[in-house]
C-alpha cells in the first residue's frame, strides 16, 4: 500500500474496532513495525487518533469500560500479557463467561483463531468487539439495567440470567486483591455479578495485573479459595504469596 492508503486503512479500522494494535496493523497492512508506527504518529499528529502502548485508539469512538479503569493504555502491556496467557487455557467449542473491563476486553481479543466458542458478558463493550471482529465467536448479551458511563449492565435480570448458566470457564476481573481480604470492586450491584459468576461456572479464572495488589476496592466478593486459577503478568510478593490459596499463573509479558 502507499502511505495515503495505509492511513485510510487505518483510521477506517479505528471506526470498525475503536482500537487497535501495532501487530494487527502489521498483519492487516503488511507493512513493517517502524512503518506502522510512523503512521501512527503522524496521525496523532494530525489530531485523527491517540497513541498507545503498543497501538492507538480512536478519538471518536473510545472504549469506555468502567471509571476506575477507562484508559485502555493503563498498564496495558501487563493486561496483554495475561489476557493472552488466559486465552490459551480456553479450548474450541467451550463456553466462558467473562466480566467487565480492560483486562477482559484484551482476553476477548486473543480468542481469535478459536472454533465455536461461545462469550456470554454483560459488557457492551466487549459484546461489540466479538460482534465486529471475531465471526466465529457467539456471543450472548446478558440482558439488566445500564450503569451510564460504564457499558456495562447489572441487576436482577442479569442475575436470572447468570442463574440459568453452568458455562466451562467464568472470566473475573477484580479492581484489585487487598491481602487478608480478597478480591475487591467498588460497586455493590458489580459484586453481585462477580458472586454469581463463582457460583455457576466449571472453572473459575481471575485476570489481575500485579498493580492491583494493594490497591483500593470497597467491596469484598471473594478470596482467593474461592477461585480455582489466577493470572498475573508477574510473580507475587513472598509474603503475598503464602496468602493465596489458589494456583497461580504468571503469564510471559
Amino acid at each position: 500500500m502507499m502511505r495515503d492508503e495505509r492511513r485510510a486503512a487505518i483510521l477506517s479500522e479505528l471506526d470498525r474496532t475503536g482500537s487497535v494494535r501495532v501487530s494487527e496493523l502489521i498483519e492487516l497492512l503488511g507493512a513493517s513495525a517502524v512503518t506502522v508506527r510512523a503512521d501512527l504518529e503522524a496521525l496523532e499528529h494530525d489530531g485523527k487518533l491517540r497513541r498507545t502502548h503498543g497501538g492507538a485508539v480512536s478519538l471518536s469512538k473510545t472504549l469506555t469500560v468502567s471509571v476506575q479503569d477507562r484508559r485502555v493504555n493503563v498498564n496495558v502491556g501487563a493486561k496483554v500479557a495475561v489476557g493472552r496467557a488466559a486465552a490459551e487455557l480456553v479450548s474450541d467449542g467451550q463456553s466462558v463467561l467473562v466480566d467487565s473491563g480492560t483486562t477482559a476486553l484484551e482476553f476477548v481479543r486473543n480468542l481469535a483463531g478459536k472454533e465455536g466458542v461461545t462469550v456470554v458478558t454483560a459488557d457492551l463493550t466487549i459484546a461489540d468487539y466479538i460482534d465486529r471482529s471475531l465471526p466465529a465467536v457467539d456471543v450472548v448479551l446478558l440482558g439488566g439495567s445500564l450503569r451510564k458511563g460504564h457499558r456495562y449492565l447489572y441487576g436482577p435480570l442479569v442475575l436470572a440470567g447468570i442463574e440459568a448458566l453452568h458455562p466451562d470457564v467464568a472470566i473475573i476481573c477484580p479492581t484489585s486483591y487487598v491481602p487478608g481480604r480478597g478480591f475487591m470492586t467498588n460497586y455493590e450491584q458489580m459484586a453481585e455479578v462477580k458472586r454469581a459468576f463463582l457460583r455457576c461456572a466449571e472453572r473459575r479464572v481471575v485476570l489481575m495485573d500485579t498493580s492491583k495488589v494493594g490497591g483500593s476496592g470497597l467491596m469484598r466478593f471473594a478470596d482467593t479459595a474461592d477461585v480455582d486459577l489466577l493470572v498475573v503478568e508477574a510473580p507475587l510478593a513472598p509474603k503475598i504469596a503464602e496468602q493465596v490459596a489458589c494456583e497461580v499463573l504468571v503469564a510471559q509479558v
